[in-house]
């Protein structure tokens, strides 16, 4: 073990460090060190933690970084490199669990990467530049650490994982965040009011988790906002209040089942839910998917169609869904719901609805799937 952090250490770094018999750690961070890295000529290096962090390399990061076969940690944040560094580089060490290239321009690879990639436990990228969420941690279903901080990522996707804890208000004015989708893990605490620092959010999707906190109105602050799912959480209270008309203007996939949601729905409920109010154009030969304008990426979500959970791994744009159900709403179905001429998934069941069903739900001309099982309802179907 070699530690010589925190000095004042000048020059370039000897290459003879890389190739010392039995050197197995060597710490360098935190000084003036300046490039070019040299590990040509390595064969049997039995260096497995090496922290370059807080020097001047000015050089790029050379491909014969692979032939450190045994490295285990790698620590390369704010180096001052020149140009961007390639993360497919670092692939090549098998044996590599915790990475750091915070504070460099990291350049991402987009293309679907094989499952020969190191297992990674710790991965940090802040202030790297990046503009979407790296495409390759998909396969890395070791990871316990990931610190994506301080870029420009407009989809954060890590649903079925183990994250827990509460959501940090931590998101800042101008977050050009489009996709945030937690869905499946066990998050707890409220959901984030700093979201509406995020005025370009389509997708929000917190489904399944322990969120324990009322409906959150301020949602109508989001523009943007086009898919909202909240299902099976711990959420409660009512959903409409007289001096807020709720009813953002793209909204058209809303998800609210499996919680403890109570009350009356008025009247005019869904009166200002403009984007399911009108039915789409009858050619559909060429329908969008939700994030089409990503190379990379299509949001996708869970939703109950006639009595089967499905999911939906591309979502397309024309696609409209209410589901209620599985709360503690009770009085009348709304006579509002018959304006929502564009909907094709309807779910109100497992609530105490207690009245007729609305003559206005016949006006609802492109209905596919329709549930108001288990209520108290009576009288006729309307035509």
């Amino acid at each position: 073990m070699l530690v010589l952090s925190q000095n004042s250490l000048t020059e370039a770094i000897p290459s003879v460090l890389f190739t010392t018999p039995s050197l197995s750690t060597l710490y360098l961070d935190q000084n003036q060190l300046t490039g070019p890295l040299k590990f040509q000529n390595i064969s049997s290096s039995p260096l497995n933690d090496l922290r370059l962090s807080g020097n001047k390399l000015n050089e790029s990061i050379p491909r014969s970084i692979a032939n450190l076969t045994k490295l285990q940690r790698l620590y390369l944040s704010s180096i001052n490199l020149k140009g961007k560094v390639e993360l497919e580089i670092f692939f090549e060490l098998k044996e590599l669990q915790d990475l750091d290239l915070s504070g460099n321009k990291v350049l991402v690879p987009k293309a679907n990467i094989n499952s020969t990639l190191p297992k990674f436990s710790s991965l940090s990228m802040s202030s790297c530049n990046l503009t979407e969420f790296p495409n390759f941690l998909k396969a890395q279903n070791e990871l316990q650490g990931l610190d994506l901080s301080n870029n420009n990522i407009e989809v954060l996707a890590m649903k079925n994982n183990h994250f827990q804890g509460n959501l940090p208000e931590t998101f800042i004015n101008g977050c050009s965040l489009r996709t945030l989708d937690l869905n499946n893990n066990t998050i707890q605490g409220k959901i984030p009011r700093s979201l509406v620092k995020c005025p370009m959010l389509e997708v929000l999707n917190l489904g399944n988790n322990k969120l324990n906190d009322t409906f959150p109105f301020w949602l109508e602050s989001l523009p943007e906002l086009k898919i909202l799912v909240l299902r099976a959480n711990g959420l409660h209270g009512p959903v409409w209040d007289p001096d807020i008309q709720f009813g953002l203007s793209k909204l058209h996939v809303v998800d609210l089942s499996h919680n403890n949601f109570s009350g009356k729905l008025p009247s005019d409920y869904f009166q200002n839910w403009r984007a399911i109010s009108k039915v789409t154009s009858n050619d559909k030969s060429q329908p969008g998917y939700m994030g089409d304008d990503s190379n990379y990426y299509k949001d996708s979500m869970t939703v109950v169609n006639k009595g089967v959970e499905l999911e939906l791994v591309k979502i397309l744009t024309i696609f409209t869904a209410i589901d209620l159900s599985d709360n503690r709403f009770y009085g009348e179905i709304p006579d509002s719901v018959g304006n929502l001429k564009g909907l094709i998934v309807l779910n109100l069941s497992c609530n105490k609805f207690m009245s007729h069903i609305p003559s206005s739900l016949g006006n609802i001309i492109v209905l596919e799937s329709l549930d108001l099982s288990q209520n108290s309802l009576f009288g006729e179907m309307p035509q």
